[in-house]
């Protein structure tokens, strides 16, 4: 009897040490790849827990809604320099040799576009979050723009609310890695030739400046969508973004200059003289670079 108790016991530790050596291997190889109970999952705009930075509740992450019947997406790309320097050019992430790597990223009138890309891992020295309301409410990096900028944005925004008209941020500073991962889900999503006509490739984008702000009407309805063009808060920015500093960076008919599809919710910040300049002469900012250069 006693003999068979102990076996009992010695069957009964050797059950319960194998349960536990398989639950830690498990674990341990899939640490990478699931989150652990103490991890947090980020919520996006939208309330929904998913990997999404703005509207889509798709698995990969993304900062823009499905493609509409039109064929066009809502975006926020990265572009933008009117006289902040140049380097001669590589191939780097655009595989074109004719690429330029700005040489004065900080400067408020940088171009930066498809061939004319920022230093690798560029990041702006003076972020900060702008005292403007936003379509969500978690406190990200995509609240932030340089300062300058930030407080530009706010004289914007309360001078559009004096007439009538209420804005939201919907997408202002993002990094090289954000911006890869972003622009290589709308590729797999949409494929190469139609991400290229909203989303900049890394290294490429405007956004990573810390100079660019999407934005939207206060209830965010069509925040970074095709539909946003023509309501009230498009029109508006359409009419004064330029005395605060800012254009319309992807004007409608101008895809060709600019490389992108038109964003009537794209600000860019280059300051108000520039600004003026830009919006009275109808150009975009490639062309003003191109009628300026030394």
């Amino acid at each position: 009897m006693m003999s068979k108790r102990i076996w009992a016991a010695l069957i009964g530790v050797a059950l319960v040490i194998g349960g536990s050596y398989v639950v830690l291997t498990s674990k341990d190889s899939s640490a990478d790849d699931s989150l652990q109970p103490s991890d947090s999952v980020a919520i996006p705009d939208n309330g929904t827990a998913s990997g999404s930075d703005n509207t889509d509740n798709s698995s990969q992450e993304t900062d823009k809604p499905s493609q509409s019947d039109n064929g066009s997406t809502g975006k926020d790309t990265g572009n933008g320099q009117a006289s902040g320097g140049q380097t001669s050019g590589s191939k780097g992430d655009s595989g074109s040799k004719d690429t330029i790597t700005v040489s004065d990223p900080k400067s408020v009138a940088v171009l930066v576009n498809k061939t004319h890309r920022l230093p690798e891992g560029y990041e702006p020295d003076d972020l900060v979050y702008p005292d403007v309301a936003f379509i969500f409410s978690e406190l990200n990096d995509k609240r932030k723009m340089r300062r300058e900028a930030a407080d530009a944005l706010k004289e914007l925004f309360d001078a559009a609310k004096k007439d009538g008209v209420e804005l939201a941020g919907v997408s202002g500073y993002r990094s090289e890695s954000r911006q890869r991962t972003l622009f290589d889900n709308y590729v797999k999503r949409d494929g190469l030739e139609a991400a290229s006509r909203y989303s900049a490739k890394p290294g490429f984008s405007e956004h990573q400046t810390g100079l660019a702000m999407d934005v939207s009407g206060k209830d965010g309805k069509c925040a970074a969508e095709d539909c946003f063009a023509g309501t009230d808060e498009a029109n508006w920015l359409a009419d004064h973004a330029q005395e605060y500093g800012f254009i319309i960076r992807y004007p409608q008919d101008k895809e060709d200059v600019t490389g992108y599809k038109y964003e009537a919710w794209h600000l860019r910040y280059v300051g108000v003289d520039l600004a003026e300049l830009i919006h009275a002469g109808g150009l975009t900012l490639e062309e003003y670079s191109e009628q300026h250069a030394a």
